[in-house]
C-alpha cells in the first residue's frame, strides 16, 4: 500500500508540475499546487478559504490571500491550462477506444445576489426553473469509457455585455461581447477543430439542437451531429410512403406504421439492460415550402413503453448506413455530461467560487477541470476487485510536501457502493476513478436523463 501511495504521489507531482508550465510566473507554481490539492482534499465547500485551511492550517490568513490573488487576479491563461490538461488526460481516455463524441451543453450555478459576473434571472437547470444564476457553456470530448470538458465559458447576458460600469467592476475582457449560448458553443467547436482534437459526433440537447445556425455551422466544419430537437420542428417526410409533406416531427412519429418501431438495447447497465422503443426515418429538415431544404438526415424517435406519445426526437447526420443500434447508442452518450457536471459540482466544488469577477470565475472552473482530469487519469492505476463487483475505496494521498509544515495528512475516506449506467467492466473502471475523490460519491441512477 505504501508503494501504491508513493506512486500516486509521484503521478500527482508530475501532473501538477506539467500544469505549472503554463502559469508563466514561478511565484504562481506553489499556489497552483495548493489549489489543486485543496480541491481534492477539502471537505464540504471548496471555496478559497476552506482550501487555504486544509493546505496551510498554521497560516490560514496568509495562505488565503496567496490563493485568492492566484485565482482572482493572476493573469494566466485558462485556455492554455485546459489544453495542458487535455494533453495529459487524452491518452488515458483513448486507451479504451477513440473519441466518439463532442458533447455540447451548459450548466448553471444558483446565486443569491446580483453582483457576481453574468448573474441574472434565467433558466437554471440545477433547479429546474427560472432563478438567479450564472450559466456556463461547455464542450466535452467523450468515448464509452470517459469524458472530459475541454472548453468552459461563462454566458454573459446582453444587459451585462452592454453595461460599461458592470464590465469594469467585474473585469470582463474587452474582447468579450454578447454571444448566445449556441454561438459560444459553435466558437468552442471551431477552436477544437483548429487545434486538431480527435473528432467525434457533436451531441446536444434540444435547446441547442433546435438552433439551425448551430447545426449548419457544425456541418460546415465537417462534423457529424446527433442533435436533440423539440416535437414541433418541421421536416419534409413521407412516413406512409406517399408524397413527402411538411409536418412536425411529432406528426411524423404518429403516422409511422407499427412495423417501423423496434425495441433497441443500447447499453448493458450494471444490473439491467437499457432499452426502449425507437423508429427512424430519412427526412429533409427545416425546409421552406416548395423546396427540399437541407440535405437529407435521419430522424430518430424514442417512444417509451406506456407513454401516450413519443418522448424524444433527434436529427442525425451520421452516415445513413449506420446501424440502428449504433445510432441509438451515440444519441444516448450525451448522458455523460450530466455525470461530469454532477461530479464536478459535488466532488470537486465547481460551483463553490465566491468571487464576483470574470478572471477568478474562469480560473476556478479551469482548476476544477484540472483536478477532475487527474482523477480520470488516476483511475487507470487502480485495478478492479473482480468481475461484477464493487469495492470500497480510500481517499488517495496528496503529496505531503504540497502542504506547508503543520498541515494534517489526508485522512482515508471510504466510498459507498454504487451502480453505473455502464457495462460491468466499464463500471469497474469508473469505480477506480472514484478511488481518487475526496468526498463520497452519490449513488447514481442507472440512466442520467439526456
Amino acid at each position: 500500500m505504501a508503494h501504491q501511495i508513493s506512486e500516486s504521489e509521484a503521478r500527482f507531482v508530475s501532473y501538477v508540475e506539467a500544469l505549472a508550465s503554463v502559469v508563466r510566473d514561478a511565484r504562481r507554481v506553489e499556489p497552483l499546487k495548493h489549489y489543486c490539492s485543496g480541491l481534492l482534499t477539502a471537505e464540504g465547500r471548496k471555496s478559497v478559504e476552506p482550501i487555504a485551511a486544509v493546505t496551510a492550517p498554521a497560516s490560514v490568513s496568509v495562505q488565503h490571500q496567496r490563493l485568492l490573488n492566484f485565482v482572482a487576479n493572476a493573469p494566466w491563461s485558462d485556455e492554455r491550462l485546459l489544453a495542458k490538461v487535455r494533453e495529459q488526460v487524452l491518452p488515458a481516455i483513448e486507451r479504451h477506444g477513440p473519441i466518439e463524441a463532442w458533447i455540447i451543453d451548459d450548466t448553471a450555478f444558483p446565486k443569491q445576489g446580483h453582483h457576481s459576473v453574468g448573474v441574472r434571472h434565467q433558466y437554471c437547470g440545477q433547479l429546474g426553473k427560472r432563478a438567479n444564476c450564472q450559466v456556463v457553456v461547455t464542450l466535452s470530448i467523450s468515448n464509452h469509457d470517459a469524458s472530459l470538458p475541454i472548453a468552459y465559458r461563462l454566458y454573459l447576458p446582453q444587459e451585462w455585455a452592454e453595461d460599461a460600469a458592470r464590465r469594469k467592476k467585474a473585469r470582463i475582457p474587452d474582447d468579450i461581447v454578447f454571444r448566445t449560448k449556441p454561438q459560444i458553443a459553435l466558437e468552442q467547436i471551431r477552436v477544437a477543430c483548429k487545434e486538431g482534437i480527435p473528432r467525434g459526433a457533436a451531441l446536444m440537447d434540444p435547446s441547442y439542437g433546435s438552433n439551425l445556425s448551430l447545426r449548419t455551422g457544425i456541418s460546415a466544419l465537417g462534423l457529424q451531429y446527433v442533435a436533440g430537437i423539440p416535437y414541433n420542428v418541421k421536416v419534409l417526410a413521407a412516413p406512409n410512403g406517399r408524397e413527402p409533406a411538411r409536418m412536425s416531427v411529432k406528426d411524423v412519429a404518429l403516422n409511422l406504421p407499427k412495423h417501423a418501431w423496434r425495441t433497441i438495447t443500447w447499453r448493458q447497465g450494471t444490473c439491467d439492460q437499457l432499452q426502449s422503443r425507437f423508429a427512424r426515418i430519412r427526412v429533409h429538415a427545416s425546409p421552406t415550402r416548395g423546396r427540399r431544404g437541407r440535405p437529407e438526415e435521419t430522424l430518430l424517435i424514442e417512444w417509451l413503453e406506456g407513454e401516450d406519445e413519443p418522448t424524444k426526437y433527434w436529427l442525425s447526420t451520421l452516415d445513413k448506413k449506420t446501424t440502428f443500434r449504433r445510432l441509438v447508442d451515440v444519441a444516448k452518450m450525451r448522458w455523460r455530461i450530466e455525470r461530469d457536471y454532477q461530479e464536478l459540482k459535488q466532488e470537486i466544488g465547481l460551483g463553490h467560487y465566491e468571487g464576483r469577477g470574470w478572471p477568478g470565475f474562469h480560473h476556478h472552473g479551469s482548476l476544477c477541470i484540472a483536478a477532475y482530469g487527474f482523477l480520470i487519469s488516476e483511475r487507470e492505476t487502480i485495478p478492479p476487485s473482480g468481475p461484477g463487483s464493487s469495492r470500497r475505496f480510500k481517499k488517495p494521498a496528496i503529496p505531503s510536501h504540497y502542504r506547508p509544515r503543520g498541515a494534517p495528512a489526508a485522512a482515508p475516506t471510504s466510498h459507498p457502493q454504487f451502480n453505473r449506467d455502464l457495462t460491468p467492466e466499464a463500471g469497474r473502471r469508473y469505480c477506480s476513478n472514484a478511488a481518487s475523490l475526496s468526498l463520497l460519491r452519490p449513488q447514481l441512477d442507472t440512466e442520467m436523463a439526456p
